[in-house]
């Protein structure tokens, strides 16, 4: 797993000053160190520069980047961060059709695919990935993204020069000369009416990009186009209840085996919970079959055993589970707990690792965890993304929630408001930016002729889900762990998995009623046999959150001397006595503004999180 970055221009002559561009590449590098402890690497001519730092998982001693090939006056290269789960069969079947390797690594596969299948090569990939490939046969630069959009890569093309920049990091872009930390009225209502979400393909600062998931980047001379080589279809699903549990079944559990796949020891998150137990289960088994054992980590926050009290939102604490779940395994385990104190301090590296305001504490608690579990382990299987796939949402039952002409997620922006200045608040224009992402979104959404009413909206629901809730978690995932040196997988956004669930919305949308009305049928009809019946229809708990009060007011006490601060730049959007208000009473401001975890704490930490974006960035507001 690595951090990419690089530029091209075909016009123009990088080597005339080839110390000034081969420092750029290394403060690119530099920028997002954390993401490659391990190695690092750098190319230049004249019409590219190529940039890489490494984190080694596959092939330790040979898997060095920038990988180039050359082929009499013709060089290609390559930078990519990634897996590959099929690579095996890819390099069979390139040796098949000539191909040499001198290395184990999954990277010059890539580059030799590239050579023997030109553009297209990337549907037969199987794994998460970005990376960019130099060819200088055609004069064109390659920036491809996954399908699930796990991996990031941001980019920018100056105007002035048709230079393109490009990176893992928006604050490996923003190392380089001209690339300006700028927001516009989209930016500001990216951070204020859609974050911590964001719009897929745009990189909130003016001018930056994110390549689209399952799309790729070709720039040549005669300009920059960017080409979808995946995209969800709709289709009639025809396999009965029973053959979409079996296939199910069959695809989890050999996205999980293939991404087991590492040079080091791998671990799982456990936290007692079908998806992340049902993921921790088969690592187990196969584990178990080389002779290892499966390490596992579960995370809390202090106190929680004291101060936890049970709702419909948070049924139970997981502990008891995770312990009936390391018993199950035999597993390896460590109990991790967070403090209100780091949870609250990691805000401000949460942003660092973002490179914007992200989750809140949700974010920074992660971000702990995800530090801790890095002393030990490079690789950590995760249940992330089965509650997007598999319908288990509110929103995809409750009936305001299902039919809501909004994002499910962020139905009353009302919430969003208690801090903003009536000014800004106008300036925005909150409604009308959400109301046209939505709609936008919508019309996205592949049609299925002479589908009903209510089998489309669920295709709507899954659609939205997939391309904006998930991929705020996916982001959220990636950050944290990479900013810790950590590869985090998620065998449940298998693209296989994606594909086939998509169309099967009547099934992945049922409840199992026979089991107390537990959402995720599908799932866990398709995981019996590998868990114990407790843990496979445990009522869903989302990821924990503290319960001590003491947080509040901690977060309370940094807000208010955010306010009483005049050089405070979030002083020109927030409404003090608004806020003043809000701080005597935050918990009369609990219902949630963002899924189901970001109430009035959140809101707060939040809060200052744009405040210390802002200031560390030295983001420039272009009104």
């Amino acid at each position: 797993m690595c951090g990419i970055a690089g530029f091209f221009n075909p016009e123009m002559d990088f080597t005339k000053e080839k110390v000034y561009n081969l420092n750029i590449l290394d403060a690119m590098n530099q920028a997002q160190k954390r993401r490659g402890p391990d190695d690092e690497g750098t190319f230049l001519n004249e019409h590219f520069g190529l940039a890489q730092v490494r984190l080694a998982i596959v092939d330790l001693l040979t898997g060095h980047q920038p990988m180039l090939h050359r082929s009499g006056s013709r060089t290609f290269g390559i930078v990519y961060n990634g897996e590959l789960y099929n690579t095996k069969e890819l390099r069979d079947e390139l040796k098949t059709e000539g191909a040499a390797f001198d290395t184990d690594s999954d990277t010059e596969v890539l580059l030799n695919a590239y050579l023997a299948w030109g553009t297209d090569f990337i549907s037969r990939v199987n794994g998460i990935f970005a990376l960019a490939i130099m060819d200088t046969a055609k004069n064109q630069l390659l920036l491809y993204r996954d399908r699930s959009g796990i991996k990031p890569l941001f980019y920018t093309a100056c105007e002035e020069t048709g230079t393109v920049h490009f990176a893992s990091e928006l604050k490996a872009l923003l190392a380089c000369p001209g690339i300006r930390p700028e927001i516009d009225r989209d930016g500001l209502n990216e951070i204020f009416s859609i974050g911590p979400a964001r719009t897929s393909g745009c990189g909130v600062f003016r001018n930056i990009k994110e390549v689209l998931p399952g799309h790729f980047l070709c720039c040549t001379p005669s300009g920059n186009r960017l080409k979808a080589y995946w995209k969800l279809k709709s289709l009639p699903h025809t396999d009965s209840f029973e053959d979409t549990v079996e296939k199910t079944g069959f695809l989890l559990r050999d996205a999980v085996k293939r991404q087991m796949v590492s040079d080091v020891p791998i671990c799982t998150f456990l936290s007692g919970g079908v998806d992340s137990s049902l993921v921790s289960a088969i690592c187990a088994r196969e584990l178990e079959n080389r002779n290892q054992k499966l390490h596992t980590y579960s995370f809390d926050f202090a106190g929680n055993a004291e101060n936890f009290k049970a709702s419909s939102f948070q049924p139970s604490q997981d502990r008891p589970f995770v312990d009936k779940m390391v018993d199950f395994l035999g597993s390896e385990h460590t109990y991790l707990e967070c403090s209100t104190k780091d949870q609250a301090d990691l805000l401000f590296d949460s942003v660092r690792a973002h490179d914007l305001p992200a989750m809140a504490d949700v974010d920074s608690s992660l971000l702990y965890f995800c530090s801790l579990v890095a002393r030990k382990h490079k690789v950590a299987l995760t249940g992330e993304c089965a509650d997007e796939i598999f319908g288990g949402y509110p929103w995809f039952h409750k009936k305001e929630c299902f039919l809501a002409d909004t994002f499910p997620w962020t139905m009353d922006l009302e919430a969003r408001k208690v801090l903003l200045s009536d000014d800004f608040l106008d300036f925005l224009k909150m409604e009308d930016y959400v109301k046209h992402a939505y709609e936008a979104s919508v019309a996205e959404v592949p049609k299925l002729a002479g589908e009903g009413a209510e089998e489309a909206r669920r295709r709507e629901i899954s659609y939205l889900n997939l391309r904006w809730f998930m991929q705020t978690l996916l982001n959220r995932m990636d950050r944290t762990s990479m900013y810790s040196g950590l590869e985090a997988r998620v065998p449940f956004a298998d693209h296989r998995i994606i594909e086939y669930l998509f169309n099967a919305v009547s099934y992945t949308h049922l409840r199992a009623h026979e089991t107390g009305n537990i959402v995720k049928a599908l799932l866990r009809e398709a995981g019996r046999g590998l868990l114990p019946d407790e843990i496979l229809f445990r009522r869903k708990s989302p990821y924990p959150k503290t319960y001590d009060r003491k947080y509040e007011a901690l977060l309370a006490g940094r807000v208010r001397d955010i306010l009483n601060d005049s050089s405070s730049p979030v002083l020109g959007f927030v409404d003090k006595k608004k806020a003043e208000r809000f701080l005597e009473s935050p918990s009369d401001y609990g219902k949630p503004w963002y899924g189901q975890l970001m109430a009035a704490p959140q809101l707060m930490a939040y809060l200052i999180q744009v405040d210390f974006w802002m200031r560390e960035y030295h983001v420039t507001v272009i009104r």
